[in-house]
């Protein structure tokens, strides 16, 4: 389903909405602007990294946000997804393996949460009756080189094939492109700001 910019952002107050990859870059981002601009009845952020969990937790809290829910769990698991999508209006899947060369150097992991998971999204939102779900691409699964562009291509080819199953319930499958973002976690930017420091460093021990 290809939406225009044009079209009028939907509604999100009294809504239940369910993050996958919720305390990634995007899903940090994407929970920050829900709860500055609308008053969900849920917002759940779903990730298997308790760490990052916590850490959000300590920013945003459940006693300054009541409406947050941090709901521990892996895109692998269909089961788990049904559990944390019960009584959900929106579902935004950003979970991922995201790294060229570690998807490379491990195929079947990219497969099973990139492929795998995509799958369990859907089959986990027909059977709940959730609406409306959006999926994050990314311009690498236009024309792929690698394996982290053609497991994505192949999670999008699974996201629109989805409106064809739902068919008359309701359910509304979505896919966006999301570019790569400056400084995010294991992007370029912070790795160019390391040999910049490093290189300062040798400068300064050597007394130039």
């Amino acid at each position: 389903m290809i939406r225009s910019f044009l079209e009028p952002v939907p509604n999100l107050d009294g809504k239940a909405i369910l993050v996958t990859g919720g305390t990634g870059s995007f899903g940090k981002a994407f929970v920050r602007t829900v709860l500055q601009r609308f008053k969900p009845s849920r917002l759940i952020i779903f990730s298997r990294d308790e760490l990052k969990q916590y850490e959000m937790n300590q920013d945003l809290g459940n006693q300054e946000y009541p409406c947050l829910r941090y709901f521990i769990g892996d895109v692998r698991d269909q089961a788990r997804l049904e559990m944390a999508m019960a009584g959900v209006d929106y579902v935004v899947h950003a979970a991922g393996l995201k790294h060229v060369p570690i998807a490379e150097y491990n195929p079947f992991e990219c497969i099973q949460t990139n492929i795998i998971g995509a799958e369990n999204v859907v089959r986990a939102a027909l059977n709940k009756g959730v609406k409306r779900i959006v999926a994050l691409s990314t311009d690498k699964a236009a024309n792929p080189i690698n394996l982290y562009g053609a497991s994505k291509l192949a999670s999008d080819k699974i996201f629109i094939a989805a409106n064809n199953i739902s068919g008359s319930s309701g359910a509304r499958f979505s896919v966006v492109r999301y570019g790569n973002v400056m400084g995010s976690r294991g992007s370029v930017l912070p790795f160019f700001r390391k040999l910049v420091a490093n290189k300062a460093e040798m400068v300064a021990g050597a007394g130039v």
